[in-house]
């Protein structure tokens, strides 16, 4: 699949983050089966192309994709370019009703893990490759120059690692693995490495599984992320509901058996081990109030079975990994630890019970966001750090809103608020808001080129606003009785297209488009990608979600023109694909303007691209003339073009068509145009 001449031959979730935030889960770490039955989820968006939806697959069919991908690994590995020492490693198979199939692989590099090395390759019903959705610089070539010789002693890592978690004020820290060598291609060029996993507690309590990333040739450190996300019954939160249960008269206990056998434990204030079942001589559990224990459960217990029956009935998803199987729920963690988590590592979730012990963390919102984690790590893994981590905490609370509007709660109707319920800041305030995410102090209500050094529990917010104005819509709005008024960046109005196609259309690019690395603006491709196959690139619903996007300040709003502080606005926004070594031309037609353009004359670009130094950016006059914009760079092997660049046009005519000519000078990578923006 690589040409040459190649420059790569010479290139060498908790609920709360600090105070108050909902935090969430812990993340370690072609098939030609018939789509599983006839028919999406019956609860599937309105209006959507039958085929493109998630097929509902049973977990033997999920299986039987598996086994054969599995079989025909190597081959595929041969299609994509791959190095001899390259392998692939099946993650997970995701089949739409069509029976095009979307299988998520893992890499290798001479035995050695590829971290930020996965992709998705997309085959049609007959196994032709429809597409390969890759994390970023994670490219064939530049792999091949990675030795597995290091530097550095294991040691030397291992102490960097221990560092960074005291820096941090963990109570106390220790190498609950040893350093393991990988190969690092999340960001900057591939390196040979070392991963830290450091256990222990962190400041607050909850237990610590921190992944430092230390260079085996220089022993800097390179990056590190923590893998705990921190995010008939009668229920403190939801009223009385039915639960699935198992024994009979005189001895019942918390199993659910219709749910993957999803167990809920009680650990009597311990943090450590799983803890005991919760049983008893009836069938009823709990009485509303958090002094009985059995109340805590009960919550936890029934946002378990709603967020599993969501994502089954909803999705065509049995179960957090798709497999069939059940996690488990712990309740009663600690001493008044105002917190929950996921863990990966249990595969469970973990709730404290607050302030006091007095109002538990097991609302029906924060249940499903903690096991939206698990999801989130079974299918993206979106690195929790940067833009990656603020989508994949947003991730969790898009579909805890999906939830609670899915069970439908007399006790807790659904909402676009996180963790209203459970009221931690104590003055009846949720967590966050997203329909103007800035209104609980910290988060962000739009894109910015620094939000990848905000605290992923705060960048979450341009992607929780994004939702919001996806499904309801821009300004006053009541839903359910809560009023929401949501801004856009740009002052124009967004028109929403029903939360139901909003929900469809982030899981199908959660599970088929986005990878580990998947940033802001990758997104908005992702999304618009699945838009124009459920609805098409002509649909109301294609230009709501470009609309939304611009509404948060990523990309622009198609077609057109809009009035801009510093002038006139013509742009385009049809997203389209950029091939290996080819020149593509983006026409932008500006009429209306008197005389010659600005000797300021300002062109966003916006880009998806693998390795950017690839590109060289001209932007060409109506009559020909050519002005530079950027250079290609055989050394810039950093993500996308985002940018914005000054020309000096004031000799040309303003009016006509005008292109922004971009050119791919090296072989082997691709990516996408998203939008070009002039401002006269």
């Amino acid at each position: 699949m690589r040409s040459t001449p190649s420059r790569r031959a010479t290139a060498t979730g908790a609920l709360i983050a600090a105070a108050a935030l909902l935090a969430v889960g812990v993340q370690t770490g072609g098939a030609t089966a018939a789509p599983a039955g006839s028919a999406a989820p019956a609860a599937a968006a309105k209006g959507a192309d039958p085929g493109a939806l998630p097929a509902q697959l049973s977990p033997a069919q999920r299986a039987e994709l598996i086994r054969e991908a599995n079989a025909t690994k190597a081959a595929t590995a041969e299609e994509l370019g791959l190095g001899a020492t390259e392998k692939l490693v099946v993650r997970d198979v995701v089949q739409d009703v069509d029976g095009t199939t979307h299988t998520r692989y893992e890499r290798t590099l001479g035995g050695l893990p590829v971290l930020g090395g996965d992709l998705v390759v997309s085959e049609t019903k007959a196994g032709a490759t429809e597409s390969v959705a890759k994390a970023s610089r994670a490219t064939g070539a530049q792999l091949k120059a990675v030795g597995t010789a290091a530097d550095v002693a294991p040691a030397a890592a291992e102490k960097q690692a221990l560092t960074a978690a005291k820096a941090e004020g963990s109570r106390s820290a220790e190498a609950s693995k040893a350093p393991r060598k990988v190969v690092w291609a999340a960001e900057g060029t591939p390196r040979l490495a070392y991963e830290t996993v450091v256990g222990g507690l962190q400041h607050d309590g909850t237990p610590n599984e921190l992944h430092v990333i230390t260079d085996a040739t220089s022993g800097e450190k390179l990056y590190e992320w923590q893998a705990i996300e921190n995010g008939t019954g009668n229920t403190q939160y939801s009223g009385q509901v039915t639960l699935g249960t198992s024994g009979s008269s005189g001895s019942y206990n918390l199993t659910d058996s219709a749910r993957g056998n999803h167990k809920t434990y009680n650990l009597n204030r311990g943090t450590s081990g799983t803890g005991t079942l919760f049983s008893g001589a009836d069938d009823i559990w709990g009485n509303g109030s958090a002094t009985n224990t059995e109340t805590a459960a009960a919550d936890a217990h029934y946002g378990a079975a709603e967020t599993w029956d969501f994502y089954k009935n909803v999705m065509g998803r049995s179960g957090i990994r798709g497999d069939g199987v059940g996690a488990y729920s712990r309740v009663h963690y600690g001493n008044n630890y105002v917190n929950a988590f996921w863990s990966d590592s249990c595969f469970c979730m973990t709730y404290g019970d607050g302030s006091g012990n007095a109002a538990p963390l097991t609302s029906l919102d924060v249940a499903a966001h903690e096991m939206t984690h698990g999801v989130t790590s079974n299918t993206a893994n979106l690195n929790y750090s940067g833009e990656s981590g603020g989508l994949n905490e947003a991730t969790s609370d898009i579909f805890a809103a999906g939830v609670e509007f899915y069970s439908d709660t007399a006790e807790d109707p659904g909402d676009y608020l996180v963790g209203e319920k459970i009221d931690i800041n104590g003055d009846g305030t949720p967590l966050r808001y997203m329909d103007e995410p800035s209104k609980d102090g910290a988060s962000k209500d739009y894109w910015y080129s620094g939000i990848g050094s905000v605290d992923v529990h705060y960048s979450s917010g341009p992607a929780n606003h994004f939702f919001y104005l996806l499904s309801e819509g821009s300004g006053a709005k009541t839903v359910n009785g809560v009023s929401y008024n949501s801004p856009t960046s740009d002052g124009l109005p967004v028109t929403g297209i029903g939360r139901d196609k909003a929900l469809q259309i982030w899981y199908k690019a959660l599970t088929t488009k986005f990878t580990s690395t998947t940033n802001y603006a990758a997104a908005r491709t992702g999304t618009l990608a699945v838009a124009g196959e459920l609805y098409g690139t002509t649909s109301a619903e294609y230009t709501a979600v470009a609309n939304a996007w611009a509404g948060i300040n990523v990309g622009t709003r198609p077609g057109g023109t809009d009035p801009d502080p510093g002038g006139t606005v013509f742009q385009n926004t049809t997203v389209k694909a950029l091939p290996d070594r080819a020149t593509t031309n983006i026409p932008v037609t500006v009429t209306g303007v008197t005389g010659n353009a600005p000797s300021d004359l300002s062109v966003a670009v916006n880009i998806t691209h693998t390795y950017r130094g690839d590109l060289v950016l001209d932007l060409v006059a109506p009559d020909g003339t050519a002005y530079r914009l950027k250079n290609s760079s055989s050394s810039d092997s950093a993500d996308n073009v985002v940018a914005t660049y000054t020309v000096n046009a004031s000799s040309e005519t303003a009016n006509g068509t005008w292109n922004l000519r971009i050119q791919d000078a090296y072989a082997g990578d691709t990516g996408t145009f998203n939008s070009v923006k002039l401002t006269f």
